[in-house]
């Protein structure tokens, strides 16, 4: 048996030899061929001539399919005026925050605001028990009377004392003295007069009113408690919320484009809510004014504090609430803008797909100088009205073929602004 595999392995390679050689002699191969197709059919065995290669070239494809235009959406290139803007997290603060306190020490007679009432400067707030302010107040103007008429009376003994010792009917020392009570019950006058304002005043002080307008808060203090100028919560907290200001922050490196802005003009400023919702979608909460830009940065965060003022007519920012802050730096003027869809990434850089007139896509490489969510703007490689694949562009490569469609939406995406 083992015998008989020998010779089977080595009858095959001979039959291989002599293949590979007549692969390579053709005109042997030929007469090979010849003599199969006289012997084979005589033995009963049916032989089928080999197909030549030209032949098998020159046969039509069978299923071959002609090539087909690729679809594609497209968007022309825009030219408009972009607003570009810098976004931080703000805190919406009262541009003007007093808590109102008692200066004298009494009794709450009487509240005149409500909880949440608007107030002008000068409103009547709340009433303290003035009796006692006002005995003190009378003390000290019938004290200041008294000395009046002493002095009155000092004044008359000092003229008589004077043309005395002018004929020598009395002593020069005796015309000091009258002089010098004189100049003493004046000063005595004066410091009661001093009294009496002081006493005026803290009589003023029991009745409170409002230093700012602005709205109150929540009433700390009831009327008939006593109420104490050392008291620490005061009676209410007024906060002026027209106008009003956000404070929010930076980072450093925009130092320069913001001191550009700052020099260039007024400087707008957007509040947006605070969501999860992209700036550009965002509704547009109050439109202000930088007003501060902080002396420094912080060295332990890298940022610089901004302030900037809002009319807040509708009441739409409050203290304390969270805000998107966006700052414009500039308006960027006749920018050609597309879609972000339609910016293509690749080892050598950004590029896009123009489709020409005649329906063939051309990579163009292109220098992006902004982008947002909703639109690119071509700082340099694409002019406006020049058509650019937005959707499809994965198919494609330079001088492809390409038709139009509408996209699924049935709305062709725009750049917006």
């Amino acid at each position: 048996m083992r015998r008989i595999m020998i010779l089977l392995l080595i009858a095959a390679l001979l039959a291989g030899g002599v293949y590979g050689w007549l692969l390579y002699n053709p005109s042997q191969m030929a007469s090979v061929q010849g003599m199969a197709g006289n012997f084979l059919p005589r033995v009963g065995i049916a032989y089928v001539p080999p197909v030549p290669q030209a032949a098998v070239s020159a046969a039509p494809a069978v299923g071959r399919r002609t090539p087909t235009l690729i679809p594609v959406v497209v968007a022309p290139a825009e030219m408009r005026d972009v607003p570009i803007y810098l976004d931080g997290l703000g805190t919406a603060q009262a541009s003007a925050n007093v808590t109102v306190k008692p200066q004298v020490d009494g009794a709450l007679l009487e509240v005149r605001f409500t909880e949440g009432q608007t107030v002008k400067a000068g409103d009547v707030l709340a009433r303290i028990d003035p009796r006692l302010y006002q005995a003190t107040l009378d003390q000290v103007s019938a004290k200041k009377a008294q000395d009046e008429a002493t002095l009155a009376n000092a004044k008359v003994d000092a003229a008589r004392y004077a043309k005395l010792a002018a004929t020598a009917y009395t002593s020069a020392q005796q015309a000091d003295t009258s002089r010098a009570l004189v100049a003493q019950l004046t000063a005595q006058v004066a410091a009661d007069q001093a009294q009496i304002d002081n006493a005026r005043t803290q009589l003023g002080y029991t009745t409170i009113v409002a230093p700012i307008s602005g709205r109150a808060g929540i009433r700390l203090v009831d009327a008939g408690n006593i109420v104490r100028a050392s008291d620490v919560t005061g009676l209410v907290v007024l906060a002026t919320l027209k106008p009003i200001s956000v404070l929010f922050t930076l980072p450093q490196q925009a130092l320069p484009v913001i001191a550009a802005a700052i020099q260039a003009g007024p400087v707008t400023i957007l509040a947006l809510p605070q969501n999860n919702a992209p700036t550009t979608e965002r509704p547009v909460l109050d439109q202000g004014t930088l007003t501060v830009l902080d002396n420094q940065v912080d060295p332990a965060t890298g940022t610089v504090k901004l302030k900037a003022s809002f009319p807040n007519d509708d009441l739409k920012l409050w203290p304390g609430a969270f805000v998107t802050v966006r700052l414009q730096t500039r308006v960027w003027q006749n920018a050609t803008v597309v879609p972000p869809v339609a910016l293509q990434r690749g080892p050598r850089g950004t590029f896009v797909y123009v489709v020409t007139e005649t329906g063939i896509a051309s990579r163009r490489p292109v220098t992006v100088g902004h982008e947002e969510l909703n639109l690119a703007i071509i700082a340099e490689g694409l002019k406006p009205g020049e058509r650019v694949v937005i959707d499809g562009a994965a198919r494609l490569s330079e001088g492809s073929k390409v038709v139009a469609v509408a996209p699924a939406g049935g709305q062709r995406p725009a750049a917006a602004p």
